[in-house]
């Protein structure tokens, strides 16, 4: 192995996520080809053998605790964090990991293992969307930026679910050796070099918790039965019963926002789903009770970073028209 070999060290264990392993190993095996010098090692915290998330056996290189300092050392995933609580023999081989290599990156709940080890207090990370929320709330010393694919703070970088490992990946390379064999590398993989927009465009409609109160529970029933209905502050207030200063002083300390945003964001999510069942972007927008296109286009702008018809090009269904 020559001095400008780069070691990247992948902790794996018993469930965890194939692709977050094999995903980002590939962009690097793949940068091999154009010019770079990186060998991938697999460790485990005995050295034995693990089992991934779907049954495939994954064989190791050796032990965490044995384990050469890496230059980069990578924390994938697995669906049992958050779950269960990170065992203490996999945080105390991350942190020997973590404290010996040259940078440490994370792939979805793999920020779970960092976070055991205390590496994220201090700094800004990300993870998957559906459990952004648990991790800022096990770990309140990190800054969890939940809308993020990855996140970098000084040698620390965490990314988001499954192919933000990718995405995290290719940038590792284009620090190590440009933006053309980061460029190369995604084009043989046919990958998106840099993603538009954040984590918001792959989340599920109406995907946040219930609000806790029933007068705020009523207003997501009735902005989703009628979404092109009027929900002025004085409307809402009047089929709540309550007094306009209370309605807003309910949305502002139980949800950190407006009763206008909150509708808003309702028929937000309605007119993601409508897009994702094929409506047109138009009739997306007066379904959802935008009172035009160019209104949904703003908020998709401002909450995507796309537009509507290319949000809709992106997860259009795969399913090809076929000759008959």
């Amino acid at each position: 192995m020559s001095a400008d070999t780069h070691r990247v060290a992948i902790l794996v264990y018993d469930g965890v996520k194939l692709l977050d392993v094999v995903g980002p190993a590939e962009v690097f095996g793949e940068a091999n080809l154009f010019g770079a010098d990186y060998r991938i090692v697999l460790v485990s915290t005995t050295g034995s053998d693990v089992v991934s998330s779907i049954g495939v056996r994954i064989a190791v290189d050796g032990s965490a605790g044995r384990e050469p300092d890496p230059d980069t050392f990578l924390m994938p995933g697995g669906a049992i964090y958050p779950r269960t609580p990170v065992t203490r023999d996999l945080a105390e081989a991350a942190r020997d990991l973590a404290v010996r290599a040259g940078r440490v990156a994370s792939v979805c709940s793999g920020a779970f293992v960092l976070g055991a080890t205390g590496l994220l207090d201090g700094k800004r990370a990300t993870t998957h969307w559906k459990i952004a929320s648990e991790l800022a709330a096990r770990h309140p010393k990190a800054r969890v930026e939940p809308d993020a694919i990855y996140v970098r703070d000084g040698t620390t970088y965490t990314s988001a679910g499954v192919t933000a490992g990718i995405d995290l990946a290719l940038a590792l390379v284009e620090e190590d050796h440009g933006p053309d064999v980061s460029r190369e590398v995604a084009r043989s993989l046919v990958v998106y070099l840099h993603r538009a927009g954040g984590q918001s465009q792959f989340s599920a409609p109406l995907q946040g918790p219930p609000p806790r109160s029933a007068a705020l529970r009523r207003v997501v029933d009735l902005v989703t039965a009628d979404p092109a209905g009027h929900y002025s502050l004085a409307e809402l207030a009047g089929r709540l019963n309550v007094s306009t200063r209370h309605l807003t002083r309910m949305f502002r300390e139980e949800l950190g926002t407006t009763p206008a945003r909150y509708v808003e964001s309702i028929r937000f999510d309605i007119a993601k789903s409508l897009l994702d069942q094929g409506y047109t972007a138009t009739q997306a927008a007066s379904l959802a009770g935008f009172p035009s296109y160019e209104s949904l286009r703003r908020v998709f702008g401002r909450e995507l970073s796309l537009s509507p018809a290319a949000y809709q090009r992106r997860f259009a269904t795969a399913r090809r028209e076929q000759p008959e």
